[in-house]
């Protein structure tokens, strides 16, 4: 791993930890940093941290947090999550 991908993905992580800190006080800065964290990893070509990947909208690309910007249901061994912002659903198998 070169030293960009290892940068990138150290500030993919710190975008996304202040996102998830900072959404009850700003909500829009929150997925401001999101965008930010999504723009860096187009850039650089390094793949999203699993860990985030299912906490952000890639319709709208906005931060998603559950029953504030998303619903997250169970449905026949799939978990389905729904932006409310833009109405994007992302179905994960179990």
């Amino acid at each position: 791993m070169s030293y960009t991908e290892d940068l990138a993905k150290q500030r993919i992580e710190i975008l996304m930890e202040k996102a998830e800190e900072i959404f009850d006080e700003d909500p829009e800065r929150s997925h401001r940093y999101a965008r930010l964290a999504w723009r860096i990893k187009l850039k650089t070509r390094v793949k999203f941290p699993k860990k985030w990947k299912r906490r952000f909208c890639r319709k709208c690309k906005i931060f998603l947090v559950p029953n504030k910007t998303c619903r997250i249901r169970l449905n026949n061994s799939k978990v389905t999550i729904t932006c409310l912002n833009c109405g994007k659903i992302k179905r994960i198998p179990i």
